[in-house]
């Protein structure tokens, strides 16, 4: 079984008449790479007819196109800078041509005020495949290096695993508070509450 590894292409251009055939070639190319070949008429079609109609009424002509590929859907957008373009008026032919050859569109406008027009491609059955999995990423546990273990000295109990030269201060230090009478155990607990 053939599998699809998610995909993302990005291209900054300049639009004009001679550089909206170049994006489309570069468009058709990456979609040829990607193993997508009944896709790059639908989608170049469209993103030329954005270009060009951008070109045609835009008056910034600075636009980025972004495409990705997840396995089973081809997203394309392009983004354009103009403020002053109004999709809904001077694109409304192009935006509806790319309504009738693309399975969705929409359009957003950005935080720095450039609009996103993007449309989708749905890949043919035959065509679509599962994502190849991806390795996890470490997490914080496997980053960690585990401790070396130490000897604690137990402050009750035999000397016989601890090295003759480490003074037990803590059991010097509890001998001499109280007497070694005076100490309660669990057993004279026990039998005092009898």
């Amino acid at each position: 079984m053939k599998t699809a590894v998610p995909r993302y292409y990005h291209l900054d251009v300049e639009v004009s008449p001679e550089r909206v055939a170049q994006v489309r070639r570069i468009l058709a190319a990456h979609l040829r790479f990607w193993d997508l070949e009944t896709l790059v008429e639908p989608v170049c079609h469209s993103a030329e007819l954005l270009l060009r109609a951008i070109d045609e009424h835009a008056s910034d002509k600075n636009t980025s196109v972004e495409m990705w590929w997840n396995g089973q859907h081809l997203i394309a957008a392009i983004a354009e800078n103009d403020r002053e373009l109004r999709p809904d008026r001077e694109l409304r032919p192009c935006l509806t041509r790319i309504a009738a050859l693309s399975d969705g569109w929409g359009c957003c406008a950005t935080d720095t005020g450039s609009t996103v027009i993007w449309f989708t491609q749905r890949a043919p059955v035959d065509e679509s495949v599962p994502l190849v999995p991806t390795a996890p990423s470490p997490t914080l546990r496997e980053v960690l290096q585990v401790p070396r273990e130490v000897r604690v000295v137990a402050l009750a109990g035999p000397q016989s695993d601890a090295p003759a030269a480490a003074p037990d201060t803590a059991a010097a230090a509890a001998s001499t508070e109280r007497p070694a009478s005076t100490v309660p155990t669990v057993s004279s607990t026990c039998d005092a509450a009898r």
